[in-house]
């Protein structure tokens, strides 16, 4: 055999280990997740006294009243239908009235904002009297603590530190240069350091969503580097600068009553964000979401994203009001309407979705999201009115074939030459869709796929998927109803966003322009990820672990959390 061949082989055999490490990776990592997750079980009861019945509070934030979507609903004509929130924070339990008719007491005492509750409390909420109760006081209710099980994160890493090398290793005997090796060797450096930060100085046990996100990374970095190594530092910096933003909101969020007191002005934030884009904006592929800067160019809305979920979720001591709802629909429609006028479309779309997934979780009122809905297709069908060039944007959707030469030329060539890689691809660098435009952010789904194969392709698409059956599995462990309001927000947003971004190059929709999370080239996208990624980890109770108390004093008594 000759170099050629041998060379030939070796990159063979890396593309073939390449999504078994991988695999193993995904697999080890939701495993871990699974195997540590704690029981359900019951903080505090509430005892009716007239009933003799006991209602067991499970969230961190509890709605009360007479409406179905109530946390414990209270089938008493003299409760109102969204009477009072029970909540938990680092002082005890609180209650808040939002607005009732009859008012909220508390041993005979009207509350006038939120109260503080104790073990033994009488609540009245109208003609129902509720007695606050430790968990283990109700029979048959004693907590059990189970043994957890963790896959050693450090076994984790090592194998992402080999897919990276393998990554590393092909691009180098594809190329016959070194250069793919050195953002390699600096993103395993980055792994490593970012598991010793999070483990010694944030001493979080758990690492299992970071090393899916590094995971994820990685392929992008890896994949910018072997085409453009410039692109690879980018992507890697952007990588760290997540990282950073990762730890910060994590930070930031542990306190909910912070998120609250800061809710309106990242209300404000938000809305500027996406207003100084339309403002000093350029318009790059047809919006005008990009401010350009010298040498760096920043996509607000990306980061706008992340503000849009806190202000969704950080109203809690009114979860269910009017008022409060309303606050975040007059916030999401100028958002939306900012992106509208951006063309930004694809974002704009983003949003409603995101918008749905809050307003659904925070008044659990299908009503709300059937009108949202019709008022968001009203809306388009007066936009394509008043504004009928936007519908050529989508006229090859459906027949990119038959536009193949105009419309349709990004997705019948992406169509074409991610087919051609087949289940392992051809290899690293030796793709024909690198020369597309946008391949490594709009067309990267494709360009996995021709380069090292439908099989990495998909568990990198897999993994997505996955967080979002995560964070809809950790809603009733999560400390607060903030975290599982913002777990499944965020993941709701990266999923729809992956399905924009994949089913958009394979015109099942529109192509919108949308990033695959983690994976496509930009670094105001990578950033923002990590930072969606931080609600995810907010919401596994192990993240607090180590800061929450074991017992919450009360006079002479307890209560066990």
């Amino acid at each position: 055999m000759n170099f050629g061949e041998w060379n030939e082989l070796i990159s063979f055999g890396i593309r073939i280990a390449e999504p078994i490490v991988a695999l193993i990776v995904v697999c080890l990592s939701f495993v871990s997740l699974r195997t540590s997750r704690r029981k359900e079980e019951p903080l505090i009861f509430l005892n009716d006294k007239n009933l003799d019945r006991s209602y067991p509070v499970l969230y961190w934030e509890n709605s009360l009243g007479r409406s179905r979507s109530s946390d414990i609903r209270i089938d008493d004509p003299t409760v109102s239908r969204d009477h009072a929130v029970l909540l938990r924070r680092s002082g005890g339990w609180f209650i808040t009235d939002t607005g009732s008719k009859s008012g909220v007491y508390v041993n005979g005492n009207k509350t006038n904002g939120r109260c503080p509750v104790a073990v033994g409390d009488v609540i009245a909420l109208g003609n129902t009297k509720l007695v606050l109760k430790r968990a283990t006081d109700a029979e048959g209710n004693q907590i059990h603590r189970i043994k957890r099980k963790y896959v050693p994160s450090a076994f984790i890493l090592s194998f992402i530190t080999l897919y990276i090398s393998l990554m590393a290793l092909q691009g180098a005997v594809n190329l016959q240069s070194v250069k793919p090796v050195f953002p390699a060797a600096i993103m395993v450096a980055f792994v490593w350091i970012f598991y010793i930060v999070s483990r010694f100085q944030f001493k979080r046990p758990n690492f299992e969503l970071e090393s899916l996100a590094l995971l994820m990374s990685s392929t992008g970095v890896m994949m910018a580097a072997v085409h453009d190594e410039k692109r690879g530092y980018v992507q890697l910096a952007a990588t760290v600068l997540g990282s950073m933003i990762f730890f910060f909101i994590i930070w930031f969020i542990e306190i909910p009553d912070r998120v609250m007191k800061w809710h309106i002005a990242i209300s404000v934030l938000c809305i500027l964000m996406l207003a100084s884009s339309l403002a000093l904006g350029s318009v790059l592929n047809g919006a005008k979401n990009w401010i350009v800067i010298g040498p760096l160019s920043v996509q607000p809305s990306e980061f706008a994203k992340i503000a849009y979920i806190f202000v969704g979720a950080s109203t809690l001591d009114v979860l269910q009001t009017k008022k409060s709802l309303t606050q975040f629909i007059i916030v999401s429609a100028l958002s939306v309407g900012l992106l509208i006028l951006m063309s930004d479309f694809g974002t704009a779309l983003i949003f409603f979705v995101t918008f749905l997934i809050i307003s659904f979780m925070r008044s659990g009122d299908l009503r709300t999201v059937i009108l949202a809905v019709t008022a968001a297709i009203l809306g388009a069908l007066i936009m394509l009115t008043i504004k009928p060039y936007i519908a050529d944007r989508f006229l090859a959707w459906g027949h990119v074939w038959e536009y193949a030469d105009d419309q349709g030329y990004q997705q019948v060539n992406s169509l074409v030459y991610s087919a051609s890689g087949g289940v392992f691809g051809v290899g690293l660098s030796k793709g024909y869709l690198q020369y597309l435009f946008a391949s490594e952010n709009d067309l990267v789904f494709c360009l996995i796929c021709e380069e090292a194969g439908c099989a990495l392709a998909l568990i990198l698409a897999a993994v997505i998927g996955g967080l979002m059956l995560y964070a809809r599995g950790i809603t009733t462990r999560s400390r607060s109803a903030f975290y599982s309001i913002t777990a499944c927000s965020a993941a709701g947003l990266l999923v729809f966003q992956t399905a924009l971004n994949i089913f958009g190059v394979v015109d099942i929709l529109p192509l919108t322009g949308v990033t695959f999370p983690f994976v496509s080239y930009g670094g105001s996208s990578m950033a923002a990820c990590w930072g969606l990624l931080a609600f995810i980890k907010a919401a596994d109770e192990r993240t607090y672990s180590y800061r929450i108390p074991k017992k919450i004093p009360d006079e002479k008594e307890y209560v066990e959390v």
